[in-house]
């Protein structure tokens, strides 16, 4: 496998970089709005070019060189740094402006192989404007539509003109685990303390990060995929559009991710909005850790506190691994892979046909189940059905409902039997007709005669 090159989208605020990202990568990944500043940190995805190979778009935020409190141009020139080639854009309505001649005076001295792309072209104004661009002195020069997919392919093959040659490296299957957690609650903080450098924004304004960033990271020689996610919100008090769309954006990821890693205040204690979030992640099927933030600011009292929140999120999350950290220090963070390891494999457990029937065998011998409307519950057999999360099918005479006390007691049985903690569980309860034999209940009659008893093999 070759080393997929990076080509970078830069520009100025508001002149279509996230309009253009996302035709490139087919897919509404980055945000779109037209508030300048939306887009905050940089965000990826690789664009397959069929027989040419595949290269790696980085959207980046706008460049406004000079005052910067939130460090919003340190991750642009940081996007700019691990790019092979730079698509410079500009908006061909509004012509040259001073702001586009400033940040090119920024991105020249770094010799970056660079193409001018002129967006808007299918407007009569950009045509007649689009010879004012040479000024800049940038060589190749191309007129496109980003909303209306003009010129993509020129501009495309402009840039892999400057791609250059990679070397091969082994092929990667790491798993992706999603830092997730309300707004201002040191998810970015704590991605940064783990990777070691200043990867993502760091800023005390809530909603900073907007944008999911993708990190890969190896840790004791295992290799992990970490999304960081913009804080996510009940829609009702998210604080503007972008702040909305980033929140629909982070749920999006939690689905991309095999584990995520819900962050909590511990300052704050576990609230509703963490509750949310982790009833979320439970929805999807995704296994969870949680790493208590700030825990090095509490007194014991406030400890104390925390911890009558705490059953409430143990509940919902059935009992994750947990670890008190602080992103600021880097205390215990390091104790965060080992749980994540671990709770990745419980989330791929794949057991056989024949312990699955006899886990449910104790567990109906145990409890024996329900009699409704005259007639008992009978479970036939049951076996597994997939992994991530762990999935079993159940045959029986009926079904149960969700809510029902008795699937959740199996769930419970069967959890304690496997030992998954922060790993949800899903039971599918399938109608079956009469069968041979059936399990924790007498065996089921043929038409003719009796059947022996015993138990199902699966």
């Amino acid at each position: 496998m070759t080393v997929t090159p990076t080509v970078a989208i830069v520009g100025r605020p508001n002149v279509g970089k996230s309009t253009l990202f996302n035709r490139l990568v087919g897919r509404r990944q980055a945000i779109v709005h037209d508030q300048p500043g939306v887009t905050r940190d940089r965000i990826a995805a690789v664009v397959d070019l069929g027989e040419g190979g595949s290269v790696q778009i980085l959207d980046t935020g706008g460049l406004v060189p000079g005052d910067d409190p939130l460090g919003l141009n340190r991750q642009v020139m940081a996007a700019v740094r691990e790019s092979d080639v730079l698509l410079l854009l500009v908006d061909g309505r509004e012509g040259l402006t001073a702001a586009d001649e400033t940040v090119w005076a920024e991105l020249r001295p770094l010799g970056k192989p660079t193409v001018l792309v002129v967006n808007k072209g299918d407007t009569r104004q950009a045509q007649d404007r689009f010879g004012e661009f040479y000024r800049l002195g940038i060589g190749d020069q191309v007129l496109i539509s980003a909303e209306h997919a003009i010129g993509t392919f020129d501009m495309l093959e402009a840039a892999l003109r400057h791609l250059p040659e990679l070397p091969e490296v082994a092929a990667s299957d790491a798993p992706a685990v999603a830092i997730v957690g309300r707004p201002n609650v040191g998810k970015s903080s704590l991605l940064n303390k783990i990777v070691g450098s200043e990867r993502t924004l760091v800023s005390p304004m809530a909603g900073t990060t907007r944008d999911p960033v993708d990190t890969p990271l190896t840790v004791d020689g295992k290799e992990y995929l970490l999304i960081d996610t913009a804080g996510i919100r009940r829609r009702a008090k998210t604080a503007d559009a972008p702040e909305e769309l980033a929140v629909m954006m982070a749920r999006r990821q939690i689905e991309r991710a095999r584990l995520a890693v819900l962050v909590i205040d511990a300052s704050q204690g576990v609230t509703s909005g963490d509750l949310a979030i982790a009833g979320t992640i439970w929805e999807l099927g995704r296994a969870a850790v949680v790493a208590i933030n700030k825990w090095d600011l509490l007194d014991e009292e406030a400890r104390e506190e925390l911890e009558k929140t705490w059953p409430r999120l143990d509940q919902v999350l059935s009992g994750p691994p947990r670890v008190n950290v602080s992103a600021l220090t880097g205390r215990a963070v390091e104790k965060l892979f080992p749980h994540i390891e671990a709770t990745l494999t419980a989330h791929a457990t794949e057991i056989s046909t024949a312990e699955v029937n006899r886990i449910f065998e104790q567990a109906l011998t145990r409890n024996r189940p329900p009699v409704e409307h005259g007639r008992q519950w009978k479970m036939y057999y049951a076996t597994q059905v997939g992994t991530a999360p762990p999935t079993f099918m159940l045959f029986a005479n009926r079904t149960l409902p969700r809510s029902h006390n008795y699937r959740r007691y199996l769930e419970n049985r069967l959890r304690e039997a496997l030992s998954l903690p922060g790993v949800p569980i899903r039971l599918v309860i399938r109608k079956r007709g009469k069968e041979k034999s059936d399990i924790g209940g007498k065996a089921a009659r043929r038409p003719r005669g009796k059947a022996k008893s015993g138990r199902s093999r699966g």
